[in-house]
């Protein structure tokens, strides 16, 4: 008899749309569905960003574009039921809307995000982020392969000592399914892409730190938070450079911020997260 959590859909076995897309459950209430990832059984915290992200942009008017997000993970999340959102409408002003969503499980909640938007404002656009010099690209063959299948193409680039900062990890990352023109599905991807960078610079200043897949072995971790700022449109399915820097470890904790820039050098958003970091001891 198979294992209840293998009930689950493998994630390259489900649709980047259908994981994306809630069912109503009342007012300000929807429903998603789970999937199996390759590490076995828990969720993958970006998805669940993601689908409580779809579910705050469903309660505010189309002309309101989220510019950031800020997020606790509370629980695992089980991939043997389907996930609840609970949004609360905390405020809606001329510019600006903010909404809170709960996302929860048979055990309870498992994530407490706030979102905010924004109307489109006619402003000064001036970008700072840039490429580092000699970046290689994500076509080289030297880069190595992180990727998840057919769902996220993912190439690993270390910076080592750029600019006077050890512990500069970055990756290429792309999601690979087709999201036709619609900005709110790439913004989307966009969240749920976020989660699929930290972790490795998170790591990078542990003395037990290898800098190969082996060494996820040594280490319990989980992310605690995270955040994203949207700051100009993107396209998901489009190389994207994830510039992620270590600010060190203490008490089983490491931060870890980054820039996200378009392969065309569009600074597109920022991210930071505080990840949960500890030795695996017998």
């Amino acid at each position: 008899m198979s294992e209840p959590w293998n009930i689950a859909p493998k994630i390259d076995d489900v649709d980047f749309d259908d994981l994306l897309e809630l069912e109503p459950h009342g007012p300000d209430t929807f429903v998603g569905i789970s999937a199996k990832y390759p590490w076995g059984k828990r969720l993958f915290g970006g998805q669940v960003v993601a689908q409580a992200l779809a579910a705050a942009i469903a309660t505010v008017d189309p002309d309101r574009r989220a510019h950031s997000l800020h997020s606790y993970f509370i629980r695992p999340g089980s991939i043997t039921e389907p996930i609840r959102f609970e949004v609360e409408r905390l405020r809606d002003g001329r510019s600006f809307c903010t909404r809170q969503v709960v996302a929860r499980q048979s055990a309870g909640a498992i994530l407490n995000v706030s979102v905010s938007f924004q109307v489109d404002e006619d402003e000064v656009d001036a970008q700072i982020a840039t490429f580092p010099d000699d970046i290689l690209l994500p076509d080289d063959p030297s880069l190595d392969n992180y990727s998840w299948g057919n769902l996220i193409d993912r190439r690993a680039i270390d910076l080592p000592g750029v600019d006077g900062e050890p512990g500069r990890l970055g990756y290429w990352l792309r999601i690979m399914a087709d999201l036709d023109d619609d900005p709110v599905k790439h913004t989307l991807a966009m969240a749920f892409l976020s989660d699929a960078a930290p972790s490795r610079a998170a790591r990078s200043p542990h003395p037990d730190f290898d800098n190969d897949n082996s060494d996820r072995t040594k280490f319990q971790g989980a992310s605690l938070d995270h955040s994203v700022w949207f700051h100009r449109p993107c396209r998901a399915d489009q190389w994207h450079w994830f510039d992620t820097r270590s600010h060190g470890l203490n008490g089983g904790r490491g931060l870890v911020t980054g820039d996200v820039l378009n392969i065309d050098g569009t600074h597109v958003a920022t991210i930071a997260q505080e990840v949960l970091l500890r030795r695996v001891r017998d």
